[in-house]
């Protein structure tokens, strides 16, 4: 395989969050880089938080995508620095987020519509929801629970 960063990015699309299974790193904002030098490919990706459980499953997925793809001389390299934002999110990546379920971070409004039915009558019941990201809600019209992407 001719080694090129598109054709690297394509094949990373494959990989997506393990906790949020339709959202890949790259619209998540995870994937930072791809550095090729003497047909040597680094990866660098950003956690959504320093601890973030879900980075040594990603690491593994990347891995396994370049492999299948017969990319074997490849690195892939966890930097801290700058810290993920939500502002690293794709307009897609927030469409499908809203999709699935999870209320997408908007930095620019203090209001969490739900995702089910659009309701802007909703509350906060926990600063944390399933992952540490997250927080839970509650939607008063619909009476559904949901994650909300919490704002980074």
């Amino acid at each position: 395989m001719e080694l090129d960063k598109l054709k690297i990015e394509e094949l990373l699309e494959q990989v997506t969050d393990p906790e949020i299974p339709v959202i890949s790193i790259r619209e998540l904002g995870i994937l930072r880089d791809i550095n090729i030098e003497n047909d040597q490919v680094e990866v660098v990706i950003t956690p959504t938080y320093s601890g973030c459980p879900a980075m040594g499953v990603i690491k593994q997925d990347i891995s396994k995508v370049l492999k299948e793809a017969g990319v074997d001389d490849f690195s892939v390299r966890l930097v801290l620095s700058p810290a993920w934002t939500t502002d690293w999110m794709t307009d897609d990546g927030k469409r499908k987020l809203r999709e699935y379920g999870i209320a997408p971070p908007d930095p620019k409004s203090k209001i969490v519509p739900c995702p089910r039915c659009g309701s802007e009558n909703t509350e906060l019941i926990s600063l944390f929801g399933s992952t540490a990201c997250k927080s839970l809600y509650k939607c008063n019209d619909c009476k559904e629970p949901f994650d909300h992407f919490k704002c980074h």
